[in-house]
């Protein structure tokens, strides 16, 4: 059986990666132990207020199938500057093979982000996943939960009896309906 706390060099599985640019650094994770590597800015960038911009980290992995890359933001960074990932996590799926990108988003309301070059912009994880099957079913077993999805099990006082999800159509639908529903 595999020591759970074992490490890059002590007999845990390897993600083989390619430096797409030479000058980025290898993916390295900040302490040992540590869940995710830091990527890396390939270019210098602004992100204004509010604004989201794709950012090149000049690394590509090749992903063992029965695995999946999750980007990650950094938490420095997101609690000092506003600056995420937008697609929290963003998904690098085992087949992928192109350089992965992050989709960097500036939250604050006034400041833009500089990024150079260089910079940590984000972690990746990469987690074992199962690959199940999925079965088409005319009905689906009954649970207590039942339907009851966003704000449905309550615990937090600004949710009060307000309405949460705003219905929009889809095509073939129809007009949108006009009132927010609660699920």
């Amino acid at each position: 059986m595999t020591d759970p706390h074992s490490g890059p060099d002590d007999g845990a599985w390897a993600v083989s990666f390619r430096r797409l640019d030479p000058s980025v650094p290898v993916p390295t994770r900040a302490h040992a132990g540590d869940a995710g590597v830091d990527l890396t800015a390939t270019e210098d960038v602004v992100i204004d207020p509010g604004a989201r911009v794709l950012v090149g980290t000049g690394i590509a992995v090749a992903l063992p199938v029965g695995t999946v890359g999750l980007i990650h933001p950094r938490s420095g960074l997101a609690a000092r500057t506003g600056l995420s990932v937008v697609n929290t996590p963003g998904t690098i799926d085992a087949g992928y093979r192109g350089e992965i990108k992050v989709c960097l988003i500036n939250h604050d309301r006034s400041t833009p982000i500089e990024l150079r070059r260089g910079d940590r912009v984000a972690q990746l994880v990469v987690q074992r996943v199962e690959l199940p099957r999925f079965v088409e079913v005319d009905t689906l077993d009954e649970t207590t939960r039942g339907h009851g999805g966003y704000g449905s099990s309550g615990g937090h006082a600004a949710l009060g009896d307000a309405p949460t999800v705003q219905r929009t159509s889809t095509p073939g639908d129809g007009p949108a309906a006009s009132a927010s529903e609660k699920e």
